[in-house]
């Protein structure tokens, strides 16, 4: 998508900031394009076409750093000339350089090594996208109960280009086809309930539309009728669908700018013991044809595979050229760039193996605000799922609140299943913890 008089115009940006008295400069372009087609009741609704494209420039002039960006990349002449005049305005900051160019990525030279471009991308028109959003609905069918259905249905390209004044040249681009639907029933005395599915994929006809308005309505239907729950301490299940909400916290803490600004719970744990020895995560981050993954960072920086958390280890904590500089770390990457939980006691538990091996408990599909505290860990959560017993559903349960802390969290973990769904940029699947607080 980006041509080559785009990738010409780079060129000479980079080389013209270098003539105008920059000594290090990095150059970003970023070009994407989406077309979203909405419907509502099985009618169309909206159509959406946006174009973006950006160019950013960092910029190391006499000791001094600058970040600058625009979306006229025909003409940067002035431009430039503003930029490094107010880099030249900002306080000296010794430790910002640019990556050793023996960490840069120099596989990613096309954008298509990943595999995640679909060739057909450029052949679907206007209509045959409204075609396929109006083919997924089912509302016109008349489902018992149904009041509403939305969906989203979108096809996009993204396309990033870095150029960096020590030789750096690589290049991502990826396609994706993705499709949302939030259905909402009502019950016999009137209540509504709502239920949101989606899917995605970097190839059209890896796209089933069909499955995700049922699902999305079946979701729906099984919150009819919330019962009170008595709370207290209890096994959690968190479903694959917002079982990030644990774990994004955890590797927020292994950033070093976290650790920098005293804003981590994971302070001085490097190489240390402290999760149990079932918590493994691995940054899977070069698997062909899987979306998320990424042969460099926004440094330009070669991703690799590599443990995060192995057996209870921290293993990595997330280093740029910056911090690592400002806090006399080795750099790596910036952060992770697609972590996988390997699945533990056995592989392939599925979220019903799961249930049936805690017995009783709430299973949360659903988080309703809450908020955590990164230095410390601890967190509190308003939640919706299900109450079950004997590895079974019983009933819907909603408006209850767990609390606790991170690091005790993770160190009650039960299981972790092999259900994590590819489309998602973290690949975590359905986790289980013994003895969390459950208010009502």
């Amino acid at each position: 998508m980006i041509d080559s008089k785009e990738i010409a115009l780079t060129r000479k940006c980079l080389e013209s900031a270098l003539e105008k008295g920059a000594q290090k400069v990095r150059v970003t372009l970023n070009k994407s394009i989406m077309d979203l087609v909405g419907t509502l009741n099985g009618e169309l609704d909206k159509t959406s076409h946006c174009l973006d494209r950006s160019l950013s420039i960092s910029l190391l002039v006499d000791g001094r750093y600058g970040s600058f960006s625009t979306n006229r990349i025909e003409d940067t002449d002035s431009f430039l000339d503003k930029a490094i005049d107010k880099a030249r305005m900002l306080a000296a900051d010794e430790f910002r350089t640019l990556p050793a160019p023996e960490r840069t990525a120099k596989d990613a030279v096309e954008g298509t090594e990943l595999g995640l471009y679909d060739p057909g991308y450029p052949n679907t028109d206007a209509q045959k996208r409204i075609e396929t959003a109006l083919k997924a609905s089912i509302f016109k069918s008349a489902p018992e109960g149904l009041i509403s259905e939305e969906t989203e249905y979108t096809e996009s390209i993204s396309d990033t280009l870095i150029l960096d004044s020590n030789g750096l040249y690589c290049r991502h681009t990826e396609t994706s086809f993705d499709y949302g639907v939030e259905m909402t029933v009502m019950d016999g005395q009137g209540n509504k309930f709502s239920g949101y599915w989606w899917d995605s994929s970097p190839w059209r006809n890896k796209l089933d539309t069909s499955v995700i308005c049922p699902t999305a309505l079946e979701r729906a239907r099984a919150q009819i009728n919330p019962l009170p729950h008595p709370g207290g301490k209890t096994n959690l299940v968190l479903d694959t669908e917002v079982a990030s909400r644990v774990l994004s916290p955890v590797l927020k803490a292994l950033s070093a700018y976290s650790i920098q600004q005293n804003n981590s719970f994971l302070t001085g744990k490097l190489g240390q013991k402290v999760f149990p020895d079932g918590m493994t995560i691995i940054d899977d981050c070069r698997v062909p044809g899987q979306s998320g993954s990424r042969l460099f960072d926004s440094e330009g920086v070669a991703t690799r595979t590599i443990p995060i958390i192995e057996n209870g280890v921290v293993k990595q904590y997330f280093v740029n050229t910056y911090m690592a500089g400002k806090m006399g770390m080795e750099p790596n990457i910036e952060s992770a760039t697609r972590p996988r939980v390997v699945p533990w006691p056995r592989a392939g538990l599925t979220r019903q193996d799961i249930l049936e091996m805690c017995g009783n408990g709430i299973l949360v599909t659903g988080f309703n605000g809450g908020n955590s505290n990164s230095s410390t860990g601890d967190f509190s959560y308003g939640i919706e799922g299900f109450a079950f017993e004997n590895g079974k559903i019983t009933h819907p349960v909603r408006e209850m609140l767990i609390t606790g802390n991170f690091l005790t969290l993770w160190n009650n973990l039960i299981a972790a299943g092999e259900d994590a769904r590819s489309c998602m940029s973290k690949l975590i699947p359905t986790l289980a913890f013994s003895n969390v607080d459950f208010s009502a």
